[in-house]
């Protein structure tokens, strides 16, 4: 069943918890408390919803892809998170996360990016309101999203090039942590999606969770249907989590495949993982039989990461959700075929979800079904344009 919130451990069934360090401690309990003080709070709901229609751009709006669904055969629409300011569901979360630091009382903030989407989001957030920025980020995802880079410096931010292990993702979140352990007095971490130790992953649904909740206005039909990306799980989370539960919708959530299941390069962290503690929460991930974590693969950056939200494992293993994985050049295919029949450039990310669902159109004949487009394309263009030529 649907938890509304983890337990007095900050689990979901066995999966979450606070596996951080001792330092850290303190820090968690305070922004629980701050957490459940303002989402208590009418005030804070007031401010949030203002800046969320204002400046955010909500609600997205639900778009009818009339020509893809005719050319599969069934009805497809698109939740177009890409038309949030600043490109990508990001944005719900960190101008929450943001009042929340104001209302702590902290001057700065950092956190971690893989696709750059978060870190603009966070750099966003935090030109708003007046707070002091540093972004974490990975090598390798500094060289593949230069464009994102320039953006968050642009917004006021540093971001701090991450070398250690592969240069991605999950050495970002490591970075920051250890910075969070430093500064903690003064910083606030925002998490960019529902990961890490509690009360994040609960907190970072709450914040999400109104693109479900508006879909089922914008959609008084439900479909039959729900797909979205998985990477760490915020995007799948808020548009699956008001639909949990219901025995006639169908949540899918796709994960990296990479250059293929069977080559070990990939970042299907619930489809091919076991569970293990990573980054402060138990939950499925890629390791070995060691339990020392194995690097991901994915040709997009936001995917690009060996563990996922532990909801999300709770989901998994109660059946909720059903899990699934594309490989990087089905998501490129995808990514050109929404362009050329809709003139939408989709994010990768957003893409994985749209190749499962284009894959599998026999199956899903005469269903009505939406897919979380999480994120705009603008910044995996380059990319993708170096492997046309």
């Amino acid at each position: 069943m649907r938890l509304e919130k983890p337990d007095d451990r900050g689990r979901f069934g066995v999966f979450g918890g606070s596996f951080a360090p001792e330092t850290l401690m303190p820090a968690l309990s305070e922004l629980e408390e701050a957490f459940i003080d303002a989402w208590a709070d009418p005030s804070f709901h007031v401010e949030l919803d203002e800046l969320l229609m204002s400046y955010v751009g909500r609600p997205t709006p639900v778009f009818h892809a009339k020509r893809l669904s005719e050319e599969l055969g069934f009805e497809l629409w698109l939740k177009r998170e890409d038309l949030a300011h600043t490109g990508a569901h990001k944005i719900n979360n960190t101008i929450a996360q943001g009042l929340l630091t104001k209302r702590m009382g902290k001057p700065r903030v950092i956190a971690e990016t893989g696709a750059g989407q978060h870190g603009v989001a966070t750099a966003t957030a935090c030109a708003l309101l007046d707070l002091e920025c540093v972004v974490y980020m990975g090598q390798k995802d500094i060289e593949r999203q230069a464009l994102n880079v320039y953006r968050m410096e642009l917004l006021g931010a540093e971001v701090v090039p991450v070398v250690a292990g592969a240069g991605t993702l999950k050495d970002a979140v490591s970075a920051a942590l250890r910075d969070w352990v430093a500064s903690v007095e003064t910083t606030h971490y925002i998490i960019g999606s529902v990961v890490g130790p509690h009360p994040f992953p609960w907190m970072v649904r709450e914040f999400q969770k109104v693109i479900g909740e508006e879909l089922k206005v914008q959609m008084p039909t439900p479909p039959d249907v729900i797909v979205a990306p998985v990477g760490g799980g915020s995007n799948a989370m808020g548009i699956f989590y008001p639909y949990v539960g219901d025995p006639d919708i169908s949540l899918v959530g796709v994960e990296a495949g990479g250059l293929g299941i069977a080559t070990g390069k990939h970042g299907a962290s619930l489809g091919e993982g076991s569970p293990g503690v990573m980054h402060g929460a138990m939950t499925y991930m890629l390791q070995d039989e060691f339990g020392q974590v194995l690097e991901a693969h994915s040709i997009s950056a936001g995917l690009d990461y060996p563990g996922v939200g532990p909801e999300h494992s709770y989901f998994k293993d109660s059946g909720l959700v059903t899990y699934e994985s594309v490989t990087d050049d089905e998501s490129v295919v995808a990514f050109h075929r929404l362009a050329v029949t809709e003139g939408i450039i989709p994010a990768l990310e957003s893409a994985h979800g749209l190749a499962w669902i284009i894959r599998e159109a026999s199956r899903l004949a005469g269903r009505t079904v939406v897919l979380n487009l999480s994120g705009r394309g603008d910044k995996d263009v380059q990319q993708v344009a170096a492997l046309d030529e």
